[in-house]
C-alpha cells in the first residue's frame, strides 16, 4: 500500500543509545515498510515503529539515497504483520483498488461503445 504519514522510529546507535526520529512512512504491507529519514541507517539495524495502537518491529533491509533522503526497507520481525484495523496511516492508496475501478470502468465504456 502507497501511503504517506509520520512515525516515530525507535533504535539504538552505533555506541548503543538510544535515539528517537521521525520518519515519513512510505508504504506498507503485511511484511515490512518503507521509511524516509534525513540520515541514512546502517542495514540490520533493528527499530521499533511506533503507532498508536502500538509498534512494528523490524530490521533495516536497504537503506538508499534518493533526491530528497534516504529511504529504508524495513522486514517485520515474524509474527509481526500488519493490518488496516491495526494501524491506518493517514493517507493510504490500495493500487489494487485502483486498477479494479479503472478496469470496471474501461469494461462499461467499451460496453457503451459496443451498443453505440
Amino acid at each position: 500500500m502507497l501511503c504517506a504519514d509520520l512515525v516515530r522510529i525507535h533504535f539504538r546507535d552505533k555506541s548503543g543509545r538510544e535515539k528517537t526520529k521521525v520518519a515519513n512512512l512510505e508504504d506498507i504491507s503485511l511484511g515490512g515498510a518503507c521509511l524516509q529519514l534525513d540520515d541514512p541507517l546502517p542495514k540490520e539495524t533493528t527499530l521499533r515503529i511506533a503507532h498508536p495502537k502500538g509498534e512494528f518491529r523490524g530490521r533495516v533491509r536497504y537503506c538508499i539515497y534518493r533526491d530528497i533522503g534516504y529511504f529504508i526497507g524495513v522486514e517485520f520481525e515474524p509474527g509481526c504483520t500488519w493490518s488496516r484495523r491495526l494501524y491506518k496511516p493517514e493517507h493510504i492508496l490500495d493500487l489494487r483498488q485502483l486498477v479494479n475501478r479503472s478496469m470496471k470502468r474501461a469494461e462499461k465504456q467499451a460496453a457503451a461503445a459496443s451498443q453505440a
